[in-house]
């Protein structure tokens, strides 16, 4: 949107040479700023056609987090903690199980890597068949591969715990 803005401004700046043109600057109730060729209400000021134009966006501003009401309930530290210590175990379950799976999901990719049936081509001839290869092994390393960014995971989140 900042770019179309600018865009605009700019072309009509180039033009000013063959055309005068007004250009207005306007700032909204929450503090953004745009550029026309028409007075748009309050807000509206008329830029003086000596001044030099910039093509640099000006840095967004900035937005505050929104206090936390009043009446927002809140929970005691002791709570907290309970809580907390909730998450972490089932998180330390969770990786587990993972681990375990992870395992199981290794072990059946080292069966069909060792499998000669996985090699063998069809109809009893020499070589080896890739494409039976491929279609047997590449979802066992994807399940490999699943259970390992998983385990990543879970110990980065159980790391940022308190």
């Amino acid at each position: 949107m900042r770019f179309l803005q600018i865009a605009a401004l700019t072309v009509a700046v180039l033009g000013a040479g063959a055309v005068r043109a007004d250009v207005f600057k306007c700032v909204d109730d929450e503090g953004r700023v745009t550029y026309t060729n028409t007075k748009g209400g309050k807000g509206c000021t008329a830029l003086s056609q000596d001044l030099p134009v910039s093509s640099v966006p000006s840095a967004s501003p900035q937005k505050k987090p929104a206090p936390t009401p009043g009446a927002f309930p809140k929970v005691d530290g002791e709570t907290q903690r309970a809580r907390d210590n909730d998450r972490r175990k089932i998180l330390e379950e969770e990786l587990a199980n993972e681990q375990k799976s992870l395992e199981q999901a290794r072990k059946e990719l080292a069966d069909a890597e060792s499998d000669p049936e996985t090699f063998r081509r069809k109809g009893g001839g020499t070589g080896r068949n890739v494409a039976a290869y491929e279609e047997k092994v590449k979802p066992l390393q994807d399940k490999v591969s699943l259970h390992e960014r998983n385990i990543e995971a879970l110990k980065k989140e159980i790391g940022n715990l308190r």
